[in-house]
């Protein structure tokens, strides 16, 4: 395995690093209850995808 022969220093590692962003997750609205869903999935509010209801609503007490 290879191993380092020196150590790496903060600024680059912290350069390295910099590149690793997390993007936020896409988002469309959902035609029935106009509620921000994930694109592809059935809505979490109504439980509706394409027209028709595929799961029962999943509410939680952290959705707003």
């Amino acid at each position: 395995m290879a191993v380092p022969k020196r150590r790496m220093s903060r600024a680059n590692t912290r350069t390295r690093r910099s590149a690793w962003k997390t993007s936020a997750p896409a988002l469309t609205t959902c035609p029935a209850c106009h509620q921000p869903t994930r694109p592809h999935t059935a809505c979490p509010n109504c439980g509706q995808y394409k027209g028709r209801y595929y799961a029962a609503a999943v509410r939680s007490e952290f959705q707003a």
